[in-house]
């Protein structure tokens, strides 16, 4: 069982990544689709219940944001895997601007979100730690990191 937690800016590619690895064997968890935090904690603890893995897919900042997801998994003896998406804030607002509808967030956003971001640390309680490149068309996994 695991619990993978994103961290990254918006645009910078982290529901594609979700859709191409993870579809099939996590729950995605995501507060826009959600919309309340008591909702995404209902979920969480259905899938810790239940010994279901699952992604948080969301931007995810600071420390205090993930510990949200950290902890209950942590306590319920998943693995926790976090993967940090590494964008430049010009590829990613690029990237933004060719969404549609709600999707669409706006620039602002975008450096807001950048300016708070804290990498992610095994201090955290990760297990494992993935950096992700991403770029104007792809992205690749620059480093995976194990706790040891």
């Amino acid at each position: 069982m695991e619990a993978i937690i994103f961290s990254g800016i918006q645009g910078a590619g982290k529901s594609t990544f979700c859709r191409e690895r993870y579809w099939d064997s996590h729950i995605r968890i995501n507060y826009d689709m959600l919309r309340t935090r008591h909702r995404e904690k209902l979920l969480i603890a259905a899938c810790i219940e239940s010994k279901q893995s699952f992604v948080v897919d969301a931007t995810n900042p600071t420390i205090a944001d993930r510990q949200r997801y950290i902890a209950p998994a942590k306590a319920g003896r998943f693995m926790i895997v976090g993967i940090e998406f590494q964008v430049a804030t010009a590829i990613a607002v690029t990237r933004n601007a060719a969404r549609a509808g709600k999707k669409k967030v706006p620039d602002i956003a975008i450096y807001a979100t950048a300016s708070k971001l804290q990498p992610l640390s095994f201090a955290e309680g990760f297990d494992e730690i993935w950096r992700v490149c991403v770029s104007a068309e792809d992205y690749e996994i620059k480093e995976i990191q194990r706790e040891i």
